[in-house]
């Protein structure tokens, strides 16, 4: 049948195709509240909302903050890593530092897997501490 109708049968495969595609798209919401690390003593407050786009590997992020030793001097997404251990930098969230941030970050398919898998953290590094001062593991 499909040999009398190409055009059918074009249009079949194109309409499977596509919605294959979009079933394994999704988004994901998650979050993280900032906490001491390293030795840090102050009382950190704030946290991470994020929304993970599966489709396109982008990550878009809320970060709030207060009572830090001083002024963010960087901060980064960081991982594969639980909670509680220390990974190298993913990708680093760009400035100003200024109490909030928000942006768009692109991820590789290896980073966005670490995401879903509860295996990265945002870190905020200050002067006093230069190997970060608070940290917010993203869950979903």
């Amino acid at each position: 049948m499909l040999r009398r109708f190409p055009l059918l049968a074009s249009l079949s495969v194109l309409a499977f195709g596509a919605g294959a595609v979009d079933a394994h798209a999704e988004i994901v919401r998650l979050h993280g509240r900032f906490v001491a690390e390293h030795g840090a003593t102050e009382v950190v407050k704030g946290g991470v909302k994020a929304t993970l786009d599966t489709s396109s590997d982008t990550l878009k992020y809320r970060i709030h903050y207060s009572g830090l030793s001083g002024a963010v001097m960087v901060a980064h997404l960081h991982g594969p890593a639980d909670e509680g251990q220390d990974a190298g930098v993913l990708v680093p969230i760009p400035g100003p530092y200024v109490g909030h941030l928000k942006g768009t970050l692109t991820l590789t398919p290896d980073q966005v897997k670490d995401v879903l898998d509860g295996k990265t953290y945002v870190n905020l590094h200050t002067a006093e501490h230069k190997d970060g001062e608070a940290r917010a593991q993203l869950v979903h």
